[in-house]
């Protein structure tokens, strides 16, 4: 993916978290990337955590989790 086509589908407080709505991506089809500044791994409570997609699966994407968000409640 070049990072020109990536779009932020949603913003998250750690990366276990945005690993979790990347395999809710993975099992509809749409290819996704984890971005997160937190020294290489080393600090993983330091920063949030964006899940980035293609800007043409931005609207796909948003649908995907919030389906799956509301079927949780």
């Amino acid at each position: 993916m070049n990072s020109s086509d990536l779009a932020v589908v949603s913003t998250f407080p750690s990366t276990a978290d945005a690993l979790i709505a990347k395999g809710i991506l993975d099992e509809v089809g749409i290819k996704s990337m984890i971005r997160a500044d937190n020294a290489g791994g080393m600090y993983p409570a330091i920063s949030a955590a964006e899940l980035l997609v293609r800007t043409e699966d931005v609207q796909k994407a948003i649908e995907s989790l919030n389906r799956r968000h509301h079927r949780s409640k």
